[in-house]
């Protein structure tokens, strides 16, 4: 009796792991010589947009969009409120976003937030401070307030290993914001921890660390101080940059490893520095962190880098000296939604978040217990889904056809099925514009829209320029479009495109 009791509390221990409290055993990562298991921590959170550790007191501390600060317990996975921030202005990509927790050992801690305000219909991103103390924060204090708009504000938070605050703005979708070093958007800024001016800056007076930025989502820190960044292009050259001090990395001017868009006399006297991966189609780069344990040895020296549009986490394998990005996986595409923000622990366990909740949800998603908090940790059994990683093409090939090109340059926006998202992207069924004249749509499609109201609705979200589209692929989207979501229009030949440009 005694062995079979023993017999059926060791099955109980492995089906459920030895669990604590909501963990849920999702499945197994096999890499080539570790397993990760794969667990949910946490579920029914509202857009969760950054993870910060407790090292004090074994929390994660993460934002929700809203303007909710909250507490994961790592003991026992409750979830507890932590405050609520008061005057959060949230819509679309707009709310509680970057936070970067400060424990110093010998002086007081901190919680530093970026959040954006409205006031007289000005939209504005701040950075506050927060005395922090066992999960509890107290005095706030702003430090400093930029422009911000409906898009495009940035807003990652580190502390350095310089004990400096370096915040990743966003241009505002103001692309002069990015090149004009007296404008503090579109910069990698660095700032006291009291909110001054460092004496030290590459700029004497100014914030300005680094510049030439369109919005960056993702900031961290590796070995020998390197920072990182992910960042957003436009409609092409999503990137991961390697940032130093008075470099300028080339937005509006230039997208990713191309040349100058326009080069002119004045483009020629500017140096740029090329980002040390970029991606086209895009990808929509989130949160970054750098893994530097010796837990996981296959990760080690990475960059974990979670993505929004290709719904995946990537892992950019760097080269000895942290300068390069030799090799890419991807894990869990189109398996658990959109991924925002992510973070390692000092014992090696990796915790990241899903974003399936917010203004942009792709197919199938959200799930009834969206948003959620997982954790990957080492395991030696392999329990329930298996998952592995898949090395990245370093040249994605499109095949040209209308409908492999509609899903890698459109379906993110106007959805799988066309029908956009109302009051950002409008919808393409049925529509006057797509059923319309073959030389306007072209014209849309090459050089994009801003500020474009359709029958009576202002639409948020601009759209890009796709002019980098070759002729046959531009006039394989149209086809498809015109010719699809209920749509029944005439297409075009790439000759007759060509005549439309």
């Amino acid at each position: 009796m005694k062995k079979t009791t023993i017999l059926l509390l060791y099955i109980y221990c492995i089906l459920s792991s030895c669990s604590r409290k909501n963990e849920i055993i999702i499945g197994t990562v096999e890499l080539s010589h570790s397993k990760l298991m794969l667990t949910q921590e946490a579920d029914s959170l509202d857009v969760p947009w950054d993870l910060q550790y407790d090292k004090t007191n074994n929390y994660i501390i993460f934002s929700e969009i809203k303007g909710n600060i909250k507490k994961l317990d790592l003991s026992d996975n409750s979830v507890k409120l932590i405050t609520t921030i008061p005057n959060v202005f949230q819509q679309r990509t707009t709310g509680l976003l970057g936070m970067a927790l400060y424990q110093p050992q010998q002086s007081e801690h901190y919680l530093f937030v970026s959040y954006t305000t409205k006031a007289n219909e000005k939209i504005y991103s701040n950075l506050y401070s927060y005395i922090y103390k066992d999960g509890v924060v107290s005095n706030p204090r702003l430090l400093l307030q930029i422009p911000g708009n409906t898009g495009h504000n940035g807003s990652r938070i580190i502390i350095g290993n310089d004990k400096k605050i370096y915040w990743a703005t966003g241009d505002a979708a103001i692309d002069a914001n990015a090149q004009d070093i007296t404008k503090l958007n579109g910069k990698i800024l660095r700032i006291n921890i009291d909110g001054s001016i460092p004496n030290d800056n590459p700029i004497p007076n100014s914030y300005v660390y680094a510049w030439g930025f369109r919005n960056m989502q993702g900031l961290a820190q590796g070995e020998n101080g390197l920072i990182y960044t992910s960042e957003h292009g436009d409609a092409v050259e999503d990137e991961i940059n390697l940032i130093r001090p008075l470099h300028n990395y080339g937005w509006p001017l230039i997208e990713g490893k191309n040349p100058p868009k326009k080069e002119t006399d004045s483009t020629k006297a500017i140096t740029f520095t090329a980002p040390i991966q970029s991606w086209t189609p895009v990808i929509a780069p989130a949160g970054i962190a750098y893994y530097g344990s010796t837990k996981i040895a296959e990760w080690r020296k990475s960059l974990l880098l979670t993505t929004l549009k290709s719904q995946s986490l990537r892992i950019l394998k760097l080269s000895e000296d942290g300068k390069a990005i030799t090799d890419e996986y991807t894990l869990f595409k189109d398996k658990l939604g959109r991924l925002r923000s992510i973070l390692t622990l000092p014992n090696g366990d990796i915790y990241f978040c899903t974003s399936n909740r917010d203004w942009n949800p792709q197919k199938g998603f959200p799930k009834p217990e969206d948003d959620r908090i997982y954790k990957l940790s080492l395991t030696e059994k392999t329990v329930g889904k298996v998952f592995h990683t898949v090395k990245t093409a370093s040249q994605p090939v499109v095949e040209i056809s209308g409908k492999n090109l509609y899903e890698a340059y459109c379906a993110s926006c106007h959805k799988a099925d066309g029908k956009g998202i109302t009051g950002t992207f409008p919808s393409l069924e049925r529509s006057a514009t797509v059923n319309g004249d073959l030389k306007n749509l072209s014209r849309i499609i090459l050089n994009g829209l801003k500020d474009k109201t359709i029958n009576d609705v202002k639409y948020e979200a601009s759209m890009p320029a796709f002019n980098f589209l070759k002729d046959e692929e531009a006039s394989a989207i149209i086809n498809y479009i015109r010719t699809n979501f209920n749509n029944k229009s005439t297409t075009i030949t790439v000759n007759q495109f060509k005549q439309t440009k």
